[in-house]
């Protein structure tokens, strides 16, 4: 089964090696499928959903951002552009 080494420095500067397991974990204990979907269930039910105004001004405030966002990098871009043709205009 394939393996990972990490190699870091503790805080006295020696190195260590953590080596560590991408697939299976040795310490996670098998579950029956109806645990399993009890589990999940209590854990979707300590989520803390938005409510529908929250998503609707979390939205218009992506909207608005995303707007400002596209207008700045149009006027960086004539500016841009601008003094290039200045400089190569000075040339031809």
């Amino acid at each position: 089964m394939p393996t990972w080494q990490l190699r870091t420095l503790n805080s006295a500067g020696t190195p260590r090696i953590c080596t560590f397991n991408l697939f299976k974990d040795e310490n996670m204990a098998m579950t029956n499928p109806l645990q399993f979907i009890q589990q999940v269930r209590a854990e979707v039910s300590k989520v803390v959903w938005p409510t529908r105004r929250e998503v609707l001004l979390t939205t218009v405030m992506v909207f608005i951002m995303a707007t400002l966002t596209a207008i700045f990098f149009a006027l960086v871009d004539l500016a841009i552009r601008g003094g290039l043709q200045a400089v190569l205009g000075m040339f031809g």
